[in-house]
């Protein structure tokens, strides 16, 4: 049996735009909320729930579960699943139709393990300059877990490809909340799908998924945007041609051939395609933007620096805008899919200081000092961090 969350779930008056995202007007404070299995969240919006975790979470390795960021786009979200009668349900181009059970999922394929980053795909939308409309996300609209399950390849071999098939959709139990709404469908080339690294995950952090983050299976795609990491997975359905839905052809797509997502407001991309891997960033988390350091005594700055999949080389901070950088100290690596945190300790002077942050990968890529589009995607900008120095 699957329960509906009411329609009141918080009390919250949500303003929609007409591309089926909702905006919290500039200027809006958000409201700290605890709701259910979860606390200490920042309230975005309640219908759907949106919830984003306080930076001070992520001085952590792995993102505690009651506090991991919650993005759901449809308002029809169960309350409850029962366990017992779920099934997920494998159809489309295969010899053989699948109705799997948690229990078969759990006894039945090799178990696996996986830390990874799940970062939405606006994550840090609020500080994009013009600003663009969209749930107007700080830098905790992400968190890293440790993912258990099991390969949606041997799933899809379980099942028997047919020659020809060359995609995979991924559909949840949440619903629309009218028909004129599309259902929130995502779909990976074939390829990409059988590549042994997406996983079915029915485990976070050594507990089962919770209800908010996507119970009782989530789709984990490493080093790709949130968008793919369906939550509450119970169709997985393969086709003799791409995808086309509303979410791929329409939604989360940035512009074509451009690195960092990156458009002039004054010169928008003509084209555009489904939004994917991870840019590389890197972020402050302490101290807080803004705080007051005293002048001679050492001032330690801490981060996190996350891409793809690639794996992070090196992170560096400047003090000086940018003329010169120096390295930070890297802590040893979760895995390339993870974030990867930093500390710089420094000597303030005895005037107000802004320091950079900017994390290169393994391949070279760095971030931009300054990057835009439309729809607030993929946010890399370099990041600024303001200390007040008081004697």
């Amino acid at each position: 049996m699957i329960r509906y969350l009411p329609v009141c779930f918080l009390l919250l008056i949500i303003f929609s735009c007409g591309n089926g995202t909702e905006l919290i007007p500039p200027g809006t404070e958000s409201e700290m909320v605890n709701a259910g299995e979860k606390k200490d969240m920042i309230l975005l919006t309640d219908r759907p729930p949106n919830f984003e975790t306080p930076l001070k979470y992520f001085l952590l390795d792995f993102t505690p579960n009651d506090v991991f960021f919650v993005r759901w786009h449809l308002a029809g979200l169960p309350s409850g699943v029962d366990e017992n009668q779920f099934r997920l349900y494998v159809s489309g181009e295969v010899n053989r139709e699948l109705s799997l059970s948690l229990q078969e999922l759990k006894t039945s394929f090799e178990q696996v393990s996986l830390n990874a980053l799940c970062v939405c795909a606006g994550n840090a939308r609020s500080f994009f300059d013009p600003r663009v409309p969209g749930a107007q996300w700080k830098n905790g609209a992400m968190g890293n877990a440790r993912w258990k399950g099991v390969r949606l390849k041997d799933i899809l071999e379980k099942a028997g490809i047919k020659n020809g098939a060359v995609s995979v959709s991924f559909n949840g139990l949440d619903e629309p909340p009218l028909p004129s709404v599309p259902d929130f469908v995502k779909s990976l080339a074939l390829d990409h799908a059988m590549d042994g690294e997406v996983l079915v995950a029915y485990e976070m952090n050594g507990e089962p998924l919770p209800l908010l983050n996507g119970y009782p299976l989530k789709l984990v795609v490493p080093g790709w945007y949130a968008t793919y990491w369906i939550g509450m997975l119970n169709e997985i359905k393969v086709y003799p041609e791409p995808y086309k839905g509303y979410w791929m052809d329409k939604a989360y797509r940035v512009p074509e051939n451009v690195s960092n997502g990156n458009e002039s407001p004054d010169d928008l991309a003509k084209k555009t395609v489904p939004i994917s891997k991870i840019d590389v960033r890197s972020i402050f988390i302490s101290p807080e933007n803004e705080s007051a350091v005293q002048p001679g005594i050492p001032c330690t700055v801490q981060g996190l620096a996350f891409d793809g999949g690639e794996g992070i080389s090196f992170v560096e901070i400047s003090q000086d805008s940018g003329l010169t950088w120096s390295k930070c100290d890297l802590s040893p690596s979760l895995g390339n899919y993870s974030w990867r945190k930093w500390k710089y300790t420094f000597v303030p002077g005895k005037s107000r200081i802004i320091l950079q942050a900017k994390a290169t990968n393994m391949k070279g890529e760095t971030q931009p000092s300054h990057q835009w589009n439309r729809s607030g995607y993929m946010r890399n900008e370099i990041e600024l961090l303001t200390l007040n120095v008081i004697e």
